[in-house]
């Protein structure tokens, strides 16, 4: 009998996931990562002896396993990060994403402009918003160390977690502009901006209707406790698909179902620890396929000015910005630092890479996946093994801090993605 399946690819992915799963706590105390972990077992099973796997870049199914990943990510981060509980401590995360943001998108494209001049304005453009969403998850140490006070854990954890979401709109218009140009036809940005409203029409019905009639369901006692976190799950997938069956942007969707949905229904972690363990476990694949089939090709397609993006862009154009953003906020100078050098790029950075290296014609595509692979995995390697002995060393000074600076300020309750061995970690108290 014949299978259309991948027996052996899929034999090989659940045996990394069981390993993982089996030695994680031990090899995260030394400094490894899930994502570290998943990059190198998706480099080794499908080059050189151990070449067991395989897959293509240009495969439907990892492009359509990345995008539904980072769809459940955005809804479950927007609905634990809801409009309510951020309003409470709504100023220092303001400025990150209203300012710090747009400028660091801004750097990213000014610098892939000057280093890669063939490729046009649009595609530096896209460079830029592609490399700028942080992503906590990559150091959990740091998310989980008491010693970090608690409302710099909130602050950063906020960020990362709205970041890849407002990021979404620029990579997807920068994207259509590229394609416009490429295929000389105007009209590209107008019709991805009208995409972006009707996903985020469609992310508000949905959200709205699904968390009210949640609450509504569970005080009335219809709705079984143990199938909740399933309706949630499934609500994540509702936005998100029926924006694509309308034509509209899913990602968008998601986010701003998931703002909706944390807003009228609450965080109850009990209802989105489904959502989140389902986008863990998919996105454990995605570091997997980045390693199997991104990073080879991407180190083959990048050179020297690959590098210093990737350097610069993890350095200047992310801790200029966040200083500047941080401006008269009344953080001490090593807070500020150790923010900006915290923001390492993940999983958002690599699902719009492979969206624009689909989308893209092949020289522009070349220049995006060098650009992308190398910043992604030279923020994998920085950040994941910096993560513990910079909370450290960090932690010891904020607790020096004076208790009336702004680091110290009592914040609500805020419960963190950790993608790694341990379960939810608490960002912030109500102390």
């Amino acid at each position: 009998m014949e299978h259309e399946l991948d027996v052996t690819n899929l034999a090989v992915i659940a045996a990394c996931l069981v390993g993982w799963g089996l030695v994680s706590a031990r090899l995260e105390r030394w400094q490894v990562t899930a994502p570290i972990a998943f990059v190198v077992l998706g480099l080794v099973t499908t080059h050189g002896p151990a070449d067991m796997v395989h897959l293509q870049l240009h495969s439907s199914t990892i492009r359509s396993v990345a995008e539904l990943t980072l769809a459940l990510l955005l809804f479950a981060d927007a609905s634990r990060v809801n409009a309510r509980t951020l309003a409470a401590d709504a100023a220092i995360p303001a400025r990150l994403l209203g300012i710090g943001l747009p400028l660091t998108i801004g750097a990213g494209a000014a610098l892939a402009a000057g280093l890669f001049s063939s490729g046009g304005l649009w595609v530096a453009a896209a460079i830029g918003a592609i490399v700028a969403p942080t992503d906590a998850a990559l150091g959990a140490p740091i998310m989980s160390d008491e010693r970090v006070p608690v409302r710099v854990r909130r602050i950063i954890n906020v960020e990362s977690g709205l970041n890849d979401g407002i990021a979404t709109p620029f990579v997807n218009l920068f994207l259509a502009g590229a394609l416009a140009v490429e295929s000389v036809s105007g009209g590209g940005a107008g019709k991805a901006a009208l995409e972006l409203l009707g996903g985020a029409a469609i992310g508000t019905a949905v959200g709205l209707a699904g968390g009210f009639l949640l609450v509504l369901t569970a005080r009335t006692g219809w709705s079984a406790p143990g199938f909740r976190p399933l309706a949630v799950l499934a609500l994540a997938l509702l936005a998100y698909a029926l924006a694509l069956v309308a034509h509209t942007n899913g990602f968008v969707a998601a986010f701003v179902a998931g703002i909706a949905f944390g807003t009228v229904h609450g965080t109850g972690q009990d209802e989105l620890a489904f959502t989140e363990e389902a986008g863990t476990l998919l996105s454990l694949l995605v570091w997997f396929a980045f390693g199997a089939v991104m990073l080879v090709p991407g180190l083959e397609a990048a050179d020297w000015r690959d590098v210093v993006f990737a350097v610069l862009a993890l350095t200047v154009a992310r801790m200029v910005p966040v200083a500047l953003a941080l401006t008269g906020s009344g953080l001490d100078r090593a807070t500020v630092a150790f923010v900006g050098w915290f923001g390492p790029r993940g999983l958002a950075s690599v699902v719009f890479g492979l969206i624009a290296v689909d989308s893209l014609a092949p020289p522009d595509a070349h220049l995006v996946l060098g650009a992308v692979v190398v910043t992604v995995a030279l923020s994998v390697i920085a950040h994941g093994v910096t993560a513990a002995p910079f909370a450290a060393r960090y932690g010891a000074r904020g607790h020096q801090l004076h208790p009336d600076l702004p680091e110290h300020r009592p914040v609500p309750p805020l419960d963190v993605r950790k993608l790694g061995a341990g379960r939810r970690q608490r960002a912030g108290t109500g102390d």
